[in-house]
């Protein structure tokens, strides 16, 4: 017997690169009104959301995707201007299209029913993880030794990342030069450093940005890093630590973080 269901069903369609969350329906929306606005503010009044979550939806696109959809220019009260790439324009339209598919086949399911209780799989399970920098990466290296690997990692031209992962990981990850991946680091993982500190430190991931925006919350900061070419990544330190590194907008510091501190996801 066919099972009744709701006459209307409202479909929610959410891309994924490499296993993380990338697009939904509300940062489309957000790209949508950057183009229109010209300006983030402006687009996160028009899209319902606060600056700071707009700005945060910005970065974890550009991050994940292998060139940036979204370029801004910060600076003055109304945040500096805004621009959506090329790269933005069709992501934007892919998932309107979609978008629009997803609805057809959701009309049709609402018209005709669902004949077994296993088609809620339609539906769809979206991943979240907690680490707050993911970076789309390829690999570019390995080298092999008896128990722990290294990996090189290109986020961006001229930007690497090295991971240290087990020779069980590698085989279970089927991970090779070419291979694409997303590399998580824990902002709490990330130490920043001025020019000469940071050549007395031994971790091997030292990345040079220039300090956007710093957000201190009582006892801990923080703090976003422009690395170029459209990415960037977030180090929560202490607010004395902060002050210590003299942390301020505008100001240039390494991003610091160890090997075994890089997570790698695959497909």
């Amino acid at each position: 017997m066919t099972r009744k269901t709701p006459a209307k069903i409202d479909t929610l369609l959410a891309l994924r690169s490499e296993g993380r969350l990338l697009v939904g329906r509300e940062r489309i929306a957000l790209l949508e009104a950057v183009a229109k606005h010209g300006s983030i503010t402006k687009a996160a009044e028009a899209a319902g959301f606060s600056y700071k979550t707009a700005w945060d939806s910005v970065n974890a696109i550009n991050n994940l995707l292998p060139r940036p959809a979204f370029l801004t220019k910060t600076g003055g009260s109304s945040g500096g201007g805004s621009v959506i790439t090329e790269e933005g324009v069709r992501l934007i339209a892919a998932f309107r299209k979609l978008e629009e598919k997803l609805g057809r086949i959701s009309t049709a399911i609402a018209e005709e029913g669902l004949e077994h209780a296993e088609d809620v799989l339609f539906w769809g399970i979206a991943m979240r993880l907690s680490a707050r920098n993911a970076f789309h990466c390829k690999i570019v290296e390995i080298k092999p030794a008896p128990v722990n690997v290294e990996i090189k990692l290109e986020l961006s031209p001229g930007i690497f990342i090295f991971a240290l992962v087990t020779n069980r990981s590698l085989i279970e990850l089927d991970l090779k030069p070419g291979r694409i991946v997303v590399a998580l680091v824990n902002s709490t993982s990330v130490m920043l450093a001025s020019d000469a500190e940071a050549m007395r430190i031994s971790a091997r991931n030292r990345i040079k940005g220039k300090i956007v925006a710093r957000v201190d919350g009582g006892v801990d900061s923080e703090i976003t890093l422009d690395i170029g070419h459209g990415k960037t990544i977030d180090a929560v330190i202490t607010q004395d630590g902060a002050d210590e590194v003299s942390v301020k907008e505008g100001a240039e510091v390494y991003a610091i973080f160890k090997t075994s501190h890089v997570i790698l996801a695959a497909d």
